[in-house]
């Protein structure tokens, strides 16, 4: 199965109860990781490109050759999406000509008005192309990559503006963050979640930030409408404890010098196991 865009999928989540994980990318391992664990859970995914991590990668048009690639040489059958991750304008335009399956444009830094001409504009665009569109309302605190938000409640009918664009999935602050959470949090507003979901016409919503929110809050928002739930930090987190602890063995010396493919293993491993554990919270497996 080649690439899609991650309509279909995000349309048969909602209606069915589950959501969809986007796991973000950085490197070949990482995305020989996910759809690893996505091709054993038999889920959907989305693979989630930052521009920073594009940039890092050489650029999207060698990210969507990797992605193609790792496919091919796994006879990956699962549905899969690259998308882009809180995409500006311009970085939504060059992914579109680069081959991605889907974007993300996120206006949530714009007043409403100039957020509704660019979704638009954008929509347009990438639509015609079969490619779906993500767009935000209301910032999502934290910082991810460069983007910082202060981690806004979104605005119930601004994000009826904005889905009545024509988008795909819509992400709205709900009190959620990138990166950990701190002590103090307050937790997802599942009050104003419940009321863009019915407001929006059950478009299917997006949670970023899906790390290090508890379970039962996961599964309460799913049941509000969250289609897709995106994960980052924790890949990030358990990727880097997994290759220090094997530096610190001192097992990246071999008999011919330093091995990178075997200092990266136990990284790749951490990740696929958390993917496939959040799979299975999200209730994905099995929905291919």
């Amino acid at each position: 199965m080649g690439l899609v865009s991650a309509t279909e999928m995000l349309n048969k989540a909602r209606k069915e109860g589950y959501a969809v994980g986007q796991f973000n990318i950085n490197n070949l391992e990482w995305i020989k990781a996910v759809l690893t664990a996505a091709e054993e859970k038999k889920s959907p995914i989305i693979l989630g490109v930052s521009e920073g991590a594009g940039k890092y990668m050489s650029g999207y048009h060698t990210v969507v050759s990797m992605v193609k690639g790792v496919m091919q040489t796994m006879n990956t059958t699962i549905p899969v999406a690259i998308h882009l991750d809180h995409g500006s304008y311009d970085g939504a335009i060059a992914c579109i000509e680069a081959g991605f399956s889907s974007v993300m444009f996120d206006g949530s830094h714009y007043d409403i008005e100039e957020n509704v001409k660019k979704t638009r504009e954008i929509v347009k665009i990438a639509h015609a192309k079969g490619i779906s569109v993500e767009a935000e309302v209301g910032s999502i605190g934290g910082e991810e990559d460069g983007v910082t938000g202060a981690g806004e409640v979104a605005d119930p009918l601004e994000c009826k503006r904005i889905a009545d664009l024509g988008i795909d999935m819509l992400a709205a602050g709900i009190g959620n963050i990138h990166g950990q959470y701190p002590e103090n949090w307050q937790g997802l507003n599942m009050a104003v979640l419940k009321e863009i979901g019915e407001t929006t016409n059950e478009i299917p919503l997006v949670l970023h930030g899906g790390t290090g929110i508890p379970n039962a809050m996961v599964k309460e928002a799913i049941g509000y409408g969250v289609s897709k739930i995106n994960v980052n930090t924790e890949c990030q987190l358990v990727f880097a404890a997994a290759v220090r602890k094997y530096i610190e063995a001192g097992k990246d010396l071999t008999g011919k010098g330093f091995d990178p493919r075997k200092l990266l293993k136990p990284g790749v491993d951490a990740i696929i196991d958390v993917v496939k554990e959040k799979m299975d919270l999200f209730g994905s497996t099995n929905q291919a």
